[in-house]
């Protein structure tokens, strides 16, 4: 994204809409700090500059087409297919069967409007992840995968660690007896990053099941989640694991 400084009268109003403060004013002129700025595209879609100042640049460089496909919901991931940050939510698990019943989903979600995620700090938490149990989905999945330079470890590509974007999802699974490893990770990880991030767990349910999860994290001393997402099993799940 540019500003056409020709246009530009230096109102600010643009200011309180960038979702990541990448809009400052200097000289009396809006100007992005292409480092910050995750190509949502919010100042140029919604019309936000009385003087249409905001006009978007050709994305070129891998970086700037990956954050713009997980920061602007109206994009479809070439990689996957899904709009959306690229990726199908975990609730919609009875459609998509992505998680089986001999283990826990694991998806962490990084970044947010206003607070944004660099890679690198996407990198610490998925790399801690991957040495507690946790597999990735496959690039099929999730953009996510597709910038690891190993989807085993978690390491994302190098020259992609300074990329900021809105937000992010690292997804996957892992065996149930090791649930705790993960959450003890978890707890160890938050410290070392500079971003919010939450932490969902999905269960396919049996008898068992939702005691036993509610026994883990008391056990690792995570507070009981205050809500979520049931599925009730009205989808067709488009596979079986």
């Amino acid at each position: 994204m540019k500003v056409d400084e020709e246009k530009c009268t230096g109102c600010g109003i643009c200011l309180d809409y960038c979702n990541v403060e990448a809009i400052s004013l200097l000289d009396e002129v809006a100007r992005i700090d292409a480092d910050v700025c995750v190509e949502c595209w919010v100042c140029y879609r919604n019309q936000v500059c009385p003087f249409d100042c905001f006009e978007p640049e050709p994305l070129e460089a891998y970086g700037d087409v990956f954050k713009h496909v997980l920061s602007d919901p109206t994009v479809t991931s070439k990689g996957t297919g899904i709009p959306g940050r690229g990726t199908e939510e975990a609730k919609t698990n009875d459609v998509t069967g992505r998680f089986a019943k001999d283990v826990y989903g694991i998806c962490i979600d990084m970044g947010r409007p206003g607070v944004g995620a660099y890679l690198r700090d996407v990198e610490k938490v998925a790399m801690s992840m991957a040495a507690a149990g946790v597999r990735f989905a496959s690039p099929k999945e999730t953009p996510l995968a597709g910038v690891m330079s190993d989807i085993r470890s978690g390491k994302i590509r190098d020259d992609l660690l300074d990329v900021h974007v809105m937000s992010v999802i690292i997804e996957g699974t892992v065996k149930r007896n090791q649930l705790g490893l993960v959450l003890e990770a978890v707890k160890t990880i938050e410290k070392q990053i500079d971003t919010v991030f939450s932490l969902g767990i999905v269960s396919m349910l049996s008898d068992d099941d939702d005691r036993t999860l509610m026994e883990i994290l008391t056990q690792h001393r995570i507070p009981l989640p205050s809500r979520g997402k049931v599925n009730v099993g009205l989808g067709k799940p488009l596979f079986s694991g």
